[in-house]
């Protein structure tokens, strides 16, 4: 049995349509995720058409630091992912490499959400939360940092299901119960990481940049 055989699942006959197929279906898939962010953005922007004074002084208060560390850091866990479905894909033996790649993959996801974690913390000491004791004068800010909730909330439940399949890649390959090489759930992991990561480009100048732009 060959090893590109080895990797065939029911009720799949031929190595190439079932990678085709999985493609596809990640694909369907993600074009539902950004249905569903798309409506949270277009949300947000209709809410912040209605109210530009207090949505820029909501931005204000976020903390472009954390924001921007955060970026930097899965800008560049999607380089690893890159590297590692790239060195999959060549099927070259780069065992070492794709385990690394996967490895330094999830620990920078993970390390973006201990930078989101100080980042609530803060938020919440400043009274940042929606409700009775909200820290700003303005009523309609409530709004944005609703939506500020919402968004970064629901981005790091799909984080972390990524790092959790990067995880699960990285053990099983390192047990030697996975093959690395040509595998599609590399490729079909990484393009959800991509994804993750394309979402956060998109949310992180309409949280952090609102008041500080002009």
């Amino acid at each position: 049995m060959s090893e590109t055989t080895s990797l065939l699942k029911e009720p799949w006959q031929y190595f190439d349509r079932q990678r085709e197929a999985g493609t596809f279906g990640i694909w369907v898939f993600l074009a539902s995720e950004l249905l569903f962010f798309g409506a949270l953005i277009l949300t947000y922007t209709v809410c912040r058409i209605e109210n530009v004074a207090a949505f820029a002084a909501a931005g204000r208060e976020t903390n472009i630091w954390y924001g921007t560390i955060n970026t930097a850091i899965l800008l560049t866990s999607s380089l690893t992912m890159a590297m590692a479905s790239q060195a999959a894909a060549a099927n070259e033996g780069l065992r070492r490499l794709i385990l690394w790649c996967l490895a330094a993959t999830a620990a920078l996801g993970l390390a973006f959400l201990v930078v989101k974690g100080f980042e609530y913390r803060e938020d919440i000491e400043r009274h940042l939360v929606p409700g009775a004791h909200f820290g700003l004068k303005q009523t309609a800010a409530q709004l944005f940092f609703g939506l500020y909730w919402i968004v970064t909330g629901v981005h790091a439940v799909h984080l972390t299901i990524g790092i959790i399949m990067v995880v699960r890649l990285t053990l099983l390959g390192y047990l030697n119960k996975f093959q690395l090489d040509e595998n599609p759930e590399i490729q079909v992991t990484g393009l959800y990481w991509h994804l993750v990561d394309i979402i956060w480009i998109f949310l992180y100048p309409l949280i952090y940049l609102p008041g500080r732009t002009s």
